[in-house]
């Protein structure tokens, strides 16, 4: 170990139960930089589960002192069945692009009425802008963010406003640049293969101990800043043939921390599978994650709005207010039923009656949903502000836990792209190119596509600030706003039931109306006004994109077009 220029020589650990792990004790400071050196090689490198790296992925640890960061004020006790997330990227939330200016902006959440942020990757990655999905030291913080500290100040500027922050995590891979790891052991097999090289070794020999650094990482993200819960990246992307799954110990090491500190603590997993047994309590024989993303809901939900039928949008698109409905009462449209875009069946069903709806997560964008095209436009860019209205309804009224991406609350006008910043010349050359090979098989050409290295390309992303000030945008954040009253304010929106929702729908006049307890939400996806047949209940207009009438003594309501109407008793 060198600390400084002090070297320290290290010795096996004699614990029969620490074989493989080297030890030394050397006197240190908050800010000190230190690293290791491996046998001959010559490379001084960082610490896998060092705290901070003030000089970049390659550059040296330094130690952290926790005491004067770890945040005094309590965190807010919001169940996730009451939650209403904001997905946000520190790099784009503000043009600062750091935690700081993050959390000056935290009133506007408040205001929104969000409970939760949720923000995207914030480890060390190459360069100073790029999504976090490709960090490379999952004990650390970015430091143009802000490093350690800045996420600290971060937190507890939450909690004192009175929202939970959720962190998003990625323990499926590590970067390609910067990432020492190997050297230090089999924290990588070639057992399995994904989309980014080498799986994480979570089975073969050695995983005992790479399992223990990632869960050991997760627990100090909730533990050491007090944050509320994590999203887990891409578990499908997880190859672990183990009896004991990864995310079972996972969920049982979070569960244990949350009954010791009393805090309601949670896990959110992405994943493509359509498969509620990730979701399932382990003692009913899941794997006790405590939600997920339901895609299926979004998929169908972009389908209905936009027409779109390319790639997996496909499985959805011949009859999307079909597969909406199918959504809103049984959250996967594929539930062992074909997949076109898979060129087979997929999903299993959920058990409506015995899986509570705040089990999946709802939303109309993320970042992937936005990020991942090729533009990086938004619904915005292309709908009237009644269909994003109508968007906005159909997440913030439904059975699932709602989530935003940060700016689609006010229709942001600006693109959320995908930008990295290697300093790597060929590695910076080869996401280049594999973009525009990846888009020119839907027929854009390399011109059209924005340069992920150009700095512009990030700049672009940034939301403008002045916008919400604007009437056109106004509008459209008032109505989310009084969306997510309605959600606080009536105990239906929030019925953790999934066999109650009723939905009613018309594919060809292009209207949708659901049920839930006593409330009832009407959108008309078409251009023409509807007349809709809501039965004789006595419900009258909570709120309404357009003025519109309380229904007569027949139970009719008529609904302009791209309009979306909230009634209760």
């Amino acid at each position: 170990m060198r600390l400084d220029d002090t070297a320290y020589e290290m010795s096996p650990d004699p614990a029969p139960d620490r074989r493989g792990w080297w030890t030394v004790e050397a006197p240190a400071a908050d800010g000190d930089r230190y690293g290791f050196l491996l046998g001959d090689d010559p490379v001084v490198r960082p610490d896998p589960r060092g705290r901070r790296m003030p000089d970049g992925t390659d550059g040296l640890s330094a130690v952290v002192d926790f005491e004067p960061l770890t945040p005094r004020t309590a965190p807010p006790r919001v169940l996730l069945q009451d939650a209403v997330l904001y997905e946000l990227h520190v790099g784009t939330f503000t043009p600062e692009g750091t935690f700081d200016a993050a959390a000056a902006r935290l009133g506007h959440l408040v205001s929104l009425g969000v409970t939760h942020v949720e923000l995207m990757p914030v480890c060390p990655f190459p360069g100073r802008h790029g999504w976090g999905y490709d960090g490379v030291a999952p004990w650390a913080v970015h430091e143009p963010y802000g490093g350690p500290a800045g996420l600290a100040r971060f937190v507890e500027a939450a909690h004192a406003a009175g929202l939970g922050v959720v962190l998003d995590v990625v323990h499926n891979h590590l970067g390609p640049s910067g990432n020492h790891l190997p050297a230090f052991g089999p924290y990588f097999t070639d057992s399995h293969h994904t989309p980014w090289g080498a799986a994480v070794n979570l089975d073969a020999p050695g995983s005992d101990e790479v399992r223990a650094y990632l869960i050991g990482s997760a627990l100090a993200w909730l533990r050491d800043y007090r944050i509320d819960g994590l999203r887990l990246d891409a578990v499908h992307a997880l190859a672990d043939g183990r009896a004991l799954s990864f995310l079972e110990e996972l969920s049982a090491a979070v569960d244990a921390l949350a009954a010791e500190s009393a805090r309601p603590l949670f896990l959110i997993a992405e994943s493509d599978q359509c498969d509620p047994r990730l979701t399932t309590p382990r003692p009913a024989g899941g794997l006790g994650v405590h939600a997920q993303w339901n895609d299926d809901f979004h998929h169908a939900l972009h389908c209905a709005l936009t027409g779109e039928s390319q790639g997996y949008y496909a499985d959805f698109a011949a009859a999307p207010l079909a597969a909406l409905a199918k959504t809103l009462t049984r959250a996967f449209f594929h539930d062992g039923t074909r997949s076109s875009f898979r060129g087979r069946t997929h999903g299993r069903p959920v058990d409506r009656r015995r899986t509570p709806a705040h089990r999946f997560l709802g939303y109309t964008q993320t970042h992937d949903q936005v990020g991942n095209r090729a533009l990086g436009d938004r619904l915005s860019a292309s709908l009237s502000p009644g269909l994003l209205a109508c968007a906005a309804t159909l997440a913030l009224t439904g059975p699932f836990v709602p989530m935003l991406f940060m700016g689609e609350e006010w229709g942001a006008g600006t693109p959320w792209r995908y930008f990295t910043d290697h300093g790597d010349p060929e590695l910076a050359e080869a996401v280049r190119s594999g973009r525009r090979r990846e888009f020119a098989a839907h027929g854009w050409k390399a011109e059209e596509l924005p340069d992920p290295q150009d700095p512009a390309t990030w700049e672009r992303s940034c939301l403008d600030w002045a916008e919400p000030e604007r009437e056109s945008h106004a509008w459209l954040l008032e109505w989310y706003r009084t969306l997510i009253r309605l959600r606080r304010s009536q105990p239906d929106l929030r019925d953790p039931d999934l066999a109650a929702v009723r939905v009613a729908f018309d594919e060809e006049r292009r209207w949708l109306t659901f049920r839930r307890g006593d409330v009832r939400v009407v959108v008309n996806l078409g251009t023409e006004s509807v007349t809709v047949a809501l039965g004789r209940n006595g419900v009258r207009v909570l709120a309404s994109w357009e003025p519109v009438e309380h229904p007569g003594p027949d139970g009719r309501l008529h609904v302009p077009g791209e309009s979306a109407v909230v009634l209760g008793p």
